[in-house]
């Protein structure tokens, strides 16, 4: 097994059938968001316009407070512009109602935050096994999958371990799994490496991005991290709400 933990069983992971149309698998276009009003307004984003052909990891770089989640927060349908448009394989997120959100949000995008976000009570095994009992997937399907990502993120012998008898590493590595249970053609990280120590967050970024190759998905993820860095196809940076490729 190398450093990113991959095994064979990245060889047989599907590609996810995502059903969306053809073109970048992002498309951002003029955003705007800005918090508050009058002389206290925020404006975190001003006319951001970009985009992520499929397949790619697409790093954002960018200090506290330049705009990074609030533009992963929109591009994943967790909060709405204030003006411009977004597309996600070609479907226009303003055109899509509550349900609609949900359900694009639930199916196609998976997300992976700093804080791990597991549930500690369950398994490493449940906790990647949580998104698809939400969709009722048949049992059989179910632990097929959560068996095949845990081999993928070389935990396969950690499958009956909780949260708290892991290394902050291993919760990163289930919490990918996790996010990748559904299948989905978008996977969004929100600072991933942040928690961890700098050889083990090395290792996790590396572990997205043979990920995104082995799933066939189209990863955007915010570090500021500058040895991560490297890792990613192409990186863009916010800076005071404006965004700039490198």
């Amino acid at each position: 097994m190398g450093r990113n933990g991959l095994t064979g069983a990245a060889a047989v992971v599907d590609a996810p059938e995502d059903g969306l149309a053809d073109g970048p698998m992002v498309r951002v276009e003029n955003l705007h968001r800005t918090y508050g009003s009058g002389a206290g307004a925020v404006h975190a984003l001003r006319g951001v316009s970009f985009e992520v052909p499929r397949g790619e990891l697409v790093a954002l770089k960018g200090r506290s407070g330049s705009g990074k989640t609030t533009l992963l927060n929109l591009v994943g349908g967790l909060d709405s512009p204030d003006q411009g448009r977004i597309f996600l394989g070609g479907t226009d997120l303003a055109g899509l109602d509550e349900d609609g959100m949900l359900a694009l949000r639930r199916d196609r995008i998976g997300f992976v935050f700093q804080s791990f976000g597991l549930i500690p009570i369950l398994t490493a095994a449940e906790n990647v096994g949580v998104p698809l009992r939400l969709r009722r997937a048949a049992v059989k399907e179910r632990d097929e999958r959560v068996e095949l990502l845990l081999a993928l993120v070389g935990l396969a012998d950690h499958a009956a371990q909780r949260p708290t008898e892991l290394s902050g590493g291993q919760q990163q590595r289930v919490s990918i799994a996790r996010a990748l249970a559904n299948r989905p053609a978008l996977l969004i990280a929100d600072e991933p490496t942040g928690q961890l120590d700098a050889e083990t967050g090395l290792s996790v970024m590396e572990l997205l991005r043979a990920v995104v190759r082995a799933e066939g998905v189209t990863a955007l993820v915010a570090t500021h991290d500058t040895q991560l860095l490297g890792l990613a196809d192409r990186v863009l940076e916010l800076h005071d709400g404006e965004i700039t490729e490198h």
